[in-house]
């Protein structure tokens, strides 16, 4: 980039905007894009793809949802290469993409853990921040978590249980806790647990405060300490971690340990993506003012500029400067 145009960009960002897509050719914002995302961000990316693609002449959107573990096995195991992944954990950037995959990916937005739960649900009217986990352990009553091994929720409530046996003090209780969620209640990704949930099959769900907001479910607001919601207790996350299987010619060998932090979402291009030119253009959207104000809306916590890891752009670079 010139420096000049990089002055410009610099006194832009200083004004509180970000690098508009209409400074890109317009060949560079046509064709296809297609985005692999987190289920948790499937509403929200919808809503900014159709936004988007709207204000952009020429270009088709295509987005896939599936737990961020799963998302990520697809470029690593079944070599389909998006334009776009979006992922619910930064940490599953380093752990199977980087450096193979991506050369960079940037974080931007933060969100929390919750225990989502309707009216008809089994002690939906005394159940509090202090007294879940004994709901939970109740005789009938029905928890559904995600798989770890697919989607970060998955792995995040069991990080969730091991923080609250050490919160309270209470040795066995994660082992309790994960016991009174069977097989049977688990599935692919937290989007799912919400439709079953919906449906009365379910009693609580474990999401995301962002998830059970937009499909307009109660939940119980847990302790900072537990609810992996606090830059600040990064540290205190930090000791608690669950295995995941590797990826590639490491699954079954070779087991990935996730340790507990402040849930952060992220993305990134590929370094195949077929079109990076309009995965730039969308990237740049998504992380300017509409973009952000799309995020926010549906619930998330924007971080104040992204958070970039590894060998970004030059055009990613002035973003955060």
């Amino acid at each position: 980039m010139r420096p000049l145009l990089v002055v410009l960009v610099r006194r832009v960002l200083l004004g509180g905007l970000l690098l508009s897509t209409a400074a890109l050719p317009a060949a560079a914002q046509s064709g296809r894009i297609t985005v692999f995302n987190a289920g948790s961000l499937a509403r929200p990316l919808r809503e900014a793809l159709r936004v988007w693609a709207a204000t952009t002449s020429g270009v088709e959107v295509a987005q896939e949802n599936a737990g961020s573990l799963e998302s990520a096995r697809k470029l690593t195991e079944l070599h389909k290469i998006p334009d776009v992944i979006a992922l619910a954990d930064e940490a599953v950037f380093p752990a199977l993409l980087l450096p193979a995959q991506v050369s960079w990916y940037a974080a931007f937005a933060r969100n929390e853990m919750v225990l989502a739960y309707t009216d008809r649900s089994i002690g939906a009217a005394e159940i509090t921040a202090a007294n879940w986990a004994a709901v939970l352990q109740r005789p009938g009553v029905r928890t559904g978590r995600s798989d770890p091994a697919l989607d970060p929720n998955g792995y995040r409530t069991l990080m969730v249980t091991q923080l609250e046996e050490r919160r309270v003090r209470t040795p066995g209780l994660a082992a309790r806790l994960v016991a009174v969620m069977p097989p049977r209640y688990v599935r692919a990704k937290e989007a799912d647990l919400v439709a079953l949930l919906q449906a009365g099959e379910l009693d609580y769900a474990w999401s995301y405060r962002s998830m059970a907001e937009g499909a307009g479910l109660r939940w119980v607001d847990l302790p900072p300490e537990v609810d992996l919601s606090d830059p600040a207790r990064a540290e205190l996350y930090a000791t608690v971690s669950v295995k995941i299987p590797g990826s590639g010619s490491r699954v079954g060998r070779d087991p990935v340990t996730i340790t507990g932090a402040p849930i952060l979402y992220a993305l990134a291009i590929p370094t195949a993506a077929a079109n990076a030119p309009a995965a730039r253009a969308f990237v740049q959207w998504l992380l300017g003012p509409e973009g952000r104000a799309v995020l926010a809306r549906n619930g998330f916590t924007v971080l104040d500029r992204p958070i970039v890891h590894g060998n970004p752009p030059d055009w990613l670079r002035v973003l955060v400067q």
